[in-house]
């Protein structure tokens, strides 16, 4: 008789037994297996990949992290920037990456809002992506040309309203995180203005501060460096609190919208099906690197702050950000470049 009819010939009692015990087995080798990962990961390179050009406000902040990761950790962490297509080039090249913790993401806002953007939808972040843990947040600013623009955010709303549709505005594109705050800005404050969509901040920044358009809508981490220059002059900063590099600039909710807020997060991802024990890893060094000086200090001069946090609650950012986005970009009937 073989062992395969023995083990069906025994009694069901038996064979329970028997199941239970190789179930235990096989709990027992996979707990072993992830304890003996998180021991000996990292043992080589990690690549963290950026959908954005270098010296842009999502590779300053990935390059600061990678930074102090790679103290931390005993590896480097190389930066790749693969700008295009809204970052969706840089996500699927993450997605498509071998879920072994060895290429991550330092994605933003467009993560959640490509989704809606891009029909049909070119990835689903929450099933083709494991969140591993928030990074910071930089809030969006309004600014003005500091010669020719409007002093305060109730001039620009009385000018938007006087003649709608007069008041042009740049942002850093189609559909990205600044275009949509000044599409749900509107709706609130009942104006209309024209946008007026660039490829990145930079490109939107020269040409306000060159007087071809009046305002741009941009993350504090790119208007910062022309606001100490003199060139641009800020109406409102779209956080819950006033920026501590912009202490003078009223919030929007000082402003007279109580409750707005526009940001631009960050947070490091990796592709689905990651071990466990190697994003249980990251998390723990993300946290312990966001209290360091350097990476708070490093935020803070660029006008952002540290979102210490559990995978958890980044799951849940980019689930809800994901449902205010899709309704943003269908009520603005807004287009990807």
């Amino acid at each position: 008789m073989t062992l395969f009819n023995q083990f069906n010939s025994a009694q069901p009692q038996t064979r329970r037994y028997s199941l239970a015990a190789l179930l235990l087995c096989a709990c027992g080798a996979s707990f072993l297996a992830s304890s003996a990962l998180a021991q000996t990961y990292p043992a080589k390179p990690i690549k963290l990949v950026v959908g954005y050009p270098a010296g842009g406000a999502v590779d300053i902040v990935a390059r600061t992290m990678g930074q102090t990761l790679s103290a931390s950790m005993g590896q480097p962490f190389v930066i790749e920037n693969k700008p295009g297509a809204g970052t969706n080039i840089a996500v699927k090249y993450v997605i498509d990456s071998p879920a072994d913790g060895y290429t991550l993401m330092l994605a933003a806002n467009a993560l959640a809002a490509n989704m809606s953007l891009y029909q049909p939808a070119p990835f689903d972040a929450e099933k083709d992506l494991t969140p591993i843990a928030l990074v910071g947040r930089v809030p969006v600013v309004l600014a003005v040309n500091a010669a020719t623009g409007p002093a305060t955010l109730a001039k620009l709303i009385e000018l938007a309203k006087a003649k709608p549709g007069s008041v042009n505005y740049a942002s850093p594109g189609n559909g990205s995180t600044p275009h949509m705050a000044v599409e749900l800005f509107q709706a609130i404050a009942g104006i209309s203005m024209s946008h007026v969509p660039y490829r990145g901040g930079g490109p939107a920044i020269t040409d306000v501060i060159g007087g071809q358009l009046p305002m741009v809508a941009v993350n504090a981490l790119e208007a910062l460096p022309h606001v100490k220059s003199g060139r641009l002059r800020v109406l409102a900063v779209l956080s819950p609190t006033r920026a501590a590099t912009l202490p003078d600039v009223p919030t929007m909710a000082e402003s007279g919208f109580p409750g707005f807020e526009a940001s631009v997060w960050y947070g490091l991802v990796a592709p689905a099906s990651t071990p466990k024990a190697v994003v249980q890893r990251l998390h723990a060094e993300v946290q312990k690197a966001l209290q360091t000086p350097e990476v708070r200090e490093r935020m803070a001069a660029v006008g952002g702050i540290v979102l210490p946090g559990s995978t958890e609650q980044f799951a849940a950012l980019i689930h809800s950000d994901r449902l205010r986005y899709a309704k943003v970009v269908r009520d603005a009937n807004i287009k990807p470049d």
